[in-house]
């Protein structure tokens, strides 16, 4: 007998790097793929100020979450991914962080949330994206 299955969510960049938003059901986590993104962007910053801030950011994120690998079930959801987005008429190359990180809310059956839903157009029927 198995008991109520526990929701799962996978969090975009926009949303970890965004303002709080409500509570997320379930377990929540995080993709490999956005602890790239927020090193890039440490590394990338103009002043030092701001890439102390995003430096304290990262440091807060990585003791909250454990971050989802990008192994081999993610690599093949991203396969898949990929695909629809030429589907859809898009260009998959353009957005393969975006991709990684819906591939790897796919691979774990995590609903995604995040603050730009445009990003995922024509992942409608692989993954459950809900914006914020």
């Amino acid at each position: 007998m198995t008991g109520p299955r526990t929701e799962r969510a996978v969090l975009d960049t926009s949303v970890v790097i965004g303002p709080s938003v409500a509570p997320v059901p379930g377990i929540v986590a995080i993709s490999a793929a956005t602890l790239a993104e927020l090193h890039f962007g440490v590394l990338i910053a103009k002043t030092p100020a701001l890439r102390a801030e995003r430096l304290r950011r990262l440091s807060v994120i990585q003791r909250h979450f454990d971050a989802l690998p990008l192994d081999d079930s993610v690599a093949a959801s991203y396969g898949q991914l990929a695909a629809a987005v030429v589907e859809a008429g898009r260009q998959p190359r353009r957005r393969t962080m975006d991709l990684l990180i819906a591939a790897t809310a796919h691979a774990h059956g995590a609903t995604l949330y995040t603050r730009n839903p445009g990003d995922f157009v024509g992942l409608e029927s692989l993954v459950t994206v809900i914006a914020v």
